[in-house]
Parts: C-alpha cells; sequence; structure tokens
C-alpha cells in the first residue's frame, strides 16, 4: 500500500457563485466519494480560500518573509484535499475520477504520491 495525496484545484470565483443545488450535488459527489474509498480515506478537509493564505519566503538577506495572501497570481487555487491508501496508482485514478470536480469544468484533481 502506499498513500496518495489527492488535491482539489479549482477557480474560488466559481465555487463561490455555486447555486446551492450545484453545492448540494457537490457535497453529494464528495459523500459518493468518501463511501466509495471507505477506510482508504486517511485524510480530508475543504481549505479556506486562497485569499486567507499565508506565505512565506526567505528575501536575499535570509531573513523570512511573511505575505498575506498566495504567493502566485493563479486563476486555479487548491481548494481541498484527500490523503488516501491504496494499492496503486490505477485505484487512486478509479476513485478520484468519481469527485465533482474531475468534470465540473473549471476545476481538476491532482494525484501526487507521498515519499515515506
Amino acid at each position: 500500500m502506499a498513500k496518495y495525496l489527492v488535491l482539489i484545484y479549482g477557480d474560488e470565483r466559481e465555487w463561490a457563485a455555486m447555486s446551492p443545488q450545484e453545492r448540494e450535488a457537490l457535497g453529494e459527489a464528495h459523500r459518493a466519494f468518501s463511501a466509495a474509498a471507505g477506510p482508504a480515506v486517511l485524510g480530508t478537509h475543504e481549505l479556506r480560500p486562497a485569499s486567507g493564505a499565508t506565505t512565506l519566503r526567505a528575501d536575499p538577506g535570509g531573513r523570512v518573509v511573511m505575505t498575506d495572501g498566495p504567493f502566485l497570481e493563479t486563476k486555479e487555487a487548491v481548494g481541498g484535499y484527500y490523503l488516501i491508501d491504496a494499492p496503486d496508482l490505477d485505484e487512486v485514478v478509479r476513485l478520484a475520477s468519481r469527485l465533482y470536480e474531475v468534470s465540473a469544468g473549471h476545476s481538476g484533481v491532482e494525484i501526487r504520491r507521498v515519499v515515506e
């Protein structure tokens, strides 16, 4: 078994503009994903908007500089994640393909194996 991080990306403006029915469909898709994955889900959280992020970088003198908001200007931001324990990438792809964000048009899912 290996651990995989399933990162959910999307346009935060699109998420914020979702109707109550679209938000319910999103929630239902995530509940179905969690039910299908069962105990393979080791952790999951939705993230607050990227505008509330804090970024740390070292300046040329090596001092840590804190910046409010994301470091990069980008249309898509990470909106949440699942940490999955699975036998192989094929299983994670099978499960992650069920996520709403895969087919929403303004979002996507990235799968990365965790270094252990």
